[in-house]
This record gives structure tokens, C-alpha cells and sequence, in this order.
């Protein structure tokens, strides 16, 4: 089985904020699959089902981002998940807006959700990382991914978080190297195709 956590922050007021994006994407692959995400579970709201071709477990932890940690360590303990099937999905200030890179391990680059899982997971797991860009001069970074998409980025926001869960559905039924070589390169060389069908 597959344990695909989207980091976030709970509760409305971070709904629409770019730190939010990978509950957003693990929301719309429940969509996706029809794997409802109603249960609450070791601190996450989960749901299990089929994605592409194997079973997995999609998360939204509920502690706040710095406290991510816990509940994804606490599911892989109870699931039997090893390292190399969790797939975290993450904002990225490094990636600018429609951009997705894939990757195995790497440090926390300033994330504290990743920071926070990294400290309990020692293993090298799978990430999504979601390109959001970076703050404009003078605007601070917590701010800026605590602050909702702007009217440039709402209109295509939509098609960014389908390439997302691309890109998820592609580590799950095509694995690391096939997934890399399909999203990471810039988006104008990429094939117009979705990694499930490949």
C-alpha cells in the first residue's frame, strides 16, 4: 500500500492559501478514485481505496504544518507502510507556479512540515514538490504561502493541480525514474499526456 499525505494547515481560514496546495491535491485524487476522506485517523483525515493500480491511503494531517510529523510516522507505523511508498506532496517556494518536481529524499529546504516528518522518518521518501514561486521583494515567506492564489495564478490553478495528481498516480503505477523523466523537465518539452496513461 501507498500513503500519499498532502501537507496543509487545518480549518477554513487556510483553505485557499498556497501552503494548503497539497491537501488540495490529495482532496482532488480522492475525487479522482472515489476514496471519501471522512475518517480521522492517527491525527489525519484519511481515506483508502484503489489509485491506478495499487491500493493506497490518501492523508491530510490535522496537526498544523510544524506538526506534520507525528501523524504521517504514527500511519506508516500502523499500515506497515516503508519510506520508499509514502508519497508527500508539498508547496515549493523554489519551484515558480506550474512547476512539478519529483523526487526521492533531499532536506527540508526550509519546509517545516517536511522538517518536522524528516525528524521522524529517517528513511528517504517520495515528494511531490509544487511549484508556487517566489514572495515578491519585500514580502515575507510565511506571509506569502499563508496568502491565497492570486488573479494570474486562479485561472489556471485548475489544470496545475491535475498535473499534480499526475504526477502522484504516475509514482504509484510507474515508479520513480519514468515519473521524474515525464514531469520534471520543464512543462514545454513535456508530452501533452497524463502519466496514467502512459
Amino acid at each position: 500500500m501507498f500513503l500519499v499525505v498532502g501537507l496543509g494547515n487545518p480549518g477554513p481560514r487556510y483553505t485557499d492559501t498556497r501552503h494548503n496546495v497539497g491537501f488540495r491535491v490529495v482532496e482532488r485524487l480522492g475525487r479522482r478514485w472515489n476514496i471519501p476522506l471522512t475518517r480521522n485517523l492517527s491525527g489525519a483525515i484519511v481515506g483508502d481505496g484503489q489509485v491506478v493500480s495499487n491500493r493506497a491511503m490518501l492523508a491530510m494531517p490535522q496537526q498544523f504544518m510544524n506538526c506534520s510529523g507525528q501523524p504521517v510516522s504514527m500511519l506508516m507505523g500502523f499500515h506497515k507502510v516503508p519510506a520508499e511508498r509514502l508519497v508527500v506532496v508539498h508547496d515549493d517556494m523554489d519551484l515558480p507556479f506550474e512547476r512539478i518536481r519529483v523526487r526521492l529524499g533531499g532536506g527540508h529546504g526550509g519546509h517545516n512540515g517536511l522538517r518536522d516528518i524528516l525528524r521522524l522518518v529517517s528513511e528517504p521518501f517520495l515528494r511531490v514538490k509544487v511549484g508556487v514561486g517566489r514572495p515578491p521583494p519585500n514580502w515575507n515567506p510565511a506571509d506569502y504561502v499563508l496568502a491565497s492564489w492570486n488573479d494570474d495564478e486562479k485561472p489556471v490553478l485548475d489544470r496545475f493541480l491535475d498535473t499534480a495528481c499526475d504526477a502522484v498516480e504516475g509514482l504509484i503505477q510507474h515508479g520513480l525514474e519514468k515519473t521524474m523523466n515525464l514531469f520534471n523537465p520543464d512543462p514545454a518539452a513535456r508530452p501533452n499526456r497524463a502519466a496514467g496513461r502512459l
